[in-house]
């Protein structure tokens, strides 16, 4: 064995091997991992280190790499951190310039945000003072201030009109021909008075007329409309009975179908058995045929068996006269005629038995086809006699699914329907339960409401009565004497109508319109006091209150 890379080629080195005295057995020298070590390859170390060299020289090469390309990466890094902060370059020029532009247009935005926080609060001043003018604008367009300046101008005019009487007074001497002139004027404007007094007395009849028809008219349209609904309800009375007694016809012609289904099952069921009667008949009468067939047919056989035998028989006398004759022949014959005619005596015998056992084959095939045509058609009828009996009974029982299954149908019809009138009775009561809930959610909506409109009102009559009093107080400053219409207007109460006041909702007065196209609000009728018992009127009316 040559050692490589270790030593000199040459002869081969004496063997350490370890001889055995028993047995004689060479041992080869072994490592302690159990190696051979004639099966190990010694290399140098510095050719050791070459192959590992040039096994990982592409990973060498690439972690030189990637440390090239980290050094060159944190030297740039650093590069841009010394020069981040350096003011003579091109990107801190320009980083400078940026920061100068950031700063100025942080100014102006400062002074814009100055600008529109004032702007802002000018403009808010601006709308409280267009809300408030709003305020009051809309305060001077409400009914009763408005009936109040009424008031206040009455108030300057009738001081402005004694004023002026004053005056004509100082001026005006004392005539008789004027007094007399005043007292006819005076006249002349009281008639005038009590003629327009009049007319409107008469207008207030006319209207209360128009008033009277109006309310028969309703009272007529009232009653056809109850007897208008008294026919609906009667018509709809009758309809409902119509529907009721369709109903019952229809269930009494379900159950007539039913009951006519049912007979018409049991006479096709009737059938059945007759016809499963006259069937069982005719296989008898088939049968009692096949069987005297069959006697014929034996009896037949028998009379062709006997008739054989006669024939046979017949033939042996033949036969044997022929033998008699054909031997007295023979006595005068030559041998060879003897030979030939007792080989065709023999044929002929040969023939005789071939025909005789083709017979007795064929009788024998054709008892056999008709005994197993016999077995075969019996086979068939009880077959056909089963199949019927079971088809029978797979009918009767789909009669009795049918049956059954238009039992469950029905019950399940029924079951649906209690569902569905459970459904409906418990969407019932929950529909009122809710129309309740909400009934009582709208009362105390409406609750809410007329708390929030009485909320409303007395602040509203609040700030009435305080702009009325300085009114006043300025009014009864210059004088007090024709102050009664500002009290008056101020005393009249919120809501701007001319009809009763209701206390319960802060003293408002509602307008009342007429019921026509005009739609103007109705006059306020101040009478002296009822002419007609009101209480006897209403109930002839149809009043219930």
């Amino acid at each position: 064995m040559l050692v490589r890379f270790g030593r000199r080629c040459g002869q081969e080195k004496e063997s350490t091997e370890i001889k055995n005295s028993e047995d004689q057995v060479l041992y080869p020298p072994l490592l302690p991992t159990k190696e051979d070590l004639r099966q190990v390859t010694i290399i140098p170390h510095n050719e050791w280190e070459r192959i590992v060299d040039s096994l990982d020289d592409l990973t060498r090469k690439a972690a030189c790499l990637r440390a090239e390309r980290k050094a060159k990466k944190e030297m740039h890094f650093r590069s841009q951190e010394v020069a981040k902060h350096w003011t003579n370059t091109y990107a801190g020029m320009r980083q400078q310039k940026l920061e100068a532009k950031k700063k100025r247009d942080e100014e102006i935005e400062a002074e814009r945000q100055i600008l529109d926080l004032e702007e802002e609060i000018y403009k808010q001043g601006e709308r409280k003072k267009a809300i408030e003018y709003a305020k009051q604008f809309q305060f001077y367009q409400t009914e009763r201030v408005k009936n109040f300046h009424s008031g206040l101008l009455l108030t300057r005019v009738m001081k402005e009109r004694d004023a002026q009487i004053e005056s004509q007074k100082n001026k005006i001497k004392s005539d008789k021909k004027w007094e007399e002139q005043l007292k006819l004027n005076i006249e002349k404007a009281f008639n005038e008075e009590q003629e327009k007094a009049e007319k409107r007395r008469r207008d207030r009849v006319a209207l209360a007329n128009d008033h009277l028809k109006q309310i028969k008219k309703h009272e007529e349209e009232e009653e056809r409309r109850r007897k208008q609904e008294e026919k609906d309800a009667e018509e709809i009375k009758r309809q409902n009975s119509l529907y009721e007694i369709e109903m019952r016809k229809k269930l009494e012609k379900k159950k007539e179908e039913i009951n006519e289904n049912r007979r018409h099952f049991f006479e096709h069921m009737n059938d059945k058995n007759i016809i499963k009667a006259v069937e069982q008949q005719r296989q008898e009468e088939e049968d009692e045929k096949m069987r005297k067939f069959i006697k014929a047919k034996k009896r037949i056989t028998q009379m062709m068996k006997e008739k054989e035998a006669e024939t046979r028989r017949v033939m042996e006398e033949h036969r044997e006269r022929i033998n008699n004759f054909l031997t007295g022949l023979m006595k005068e014959k030559l041998d060879n005629e003897d030979l030939i005619i007792a080989r065709d005596i023999a044929e002929a015998e040969a023939e005789w038995k071939k025909r005789e056992q083709e017979k007795y084959e064929k009788n024998k095939a054709e008892l056999k086809a008709i005994a197993e045509h016999r077995g075969i058609v019996m086979k068939n009828k009880e077959e056909e006699e089963r199949q019927r009996k079971i088809e029978a009974k797979e009918q009767l029982l789909a009669v009795m699914k049918a049956d059954q299954f238009f039992r469950e149908h029905e019950r399940e019809k029924k079951r649906k329907a209690d569902k569905e009138h459970r459904d409906v009775q418990d969407a019932h009561i929950r529909q009122m339960a809710k129309n309740k809930f909400n009934a009582k959610q709208a009362k105390q909506a409406e609750l809410e409401y007329w708390r929030h409109t009485e909320a409303l009102v007395a602040e509203k009559e609040k700030e009435f009565q305080d702009y009325a009093r300085e009114v006043i107080e300025q009014e009864f400053d210059s004088t007090n004497k024709y102050i009664y219409p500002l009290v008056k207007a101020a005393q009249e109460g919120p809501g701007g109508g001319r009809g009763p006041v209701f206390m319960d909702r802060g003293g408002l007065r509602p307008s009342y319109q007429a019921h026509d196209a005009t739609g103007v609000q109705l006059p306020f009728c101040n009478s002296q006091g009822p002419k007609c018992n009101f209480q006897k009127s209403k109930g002839r009316l149809g009043f219930t209150w």
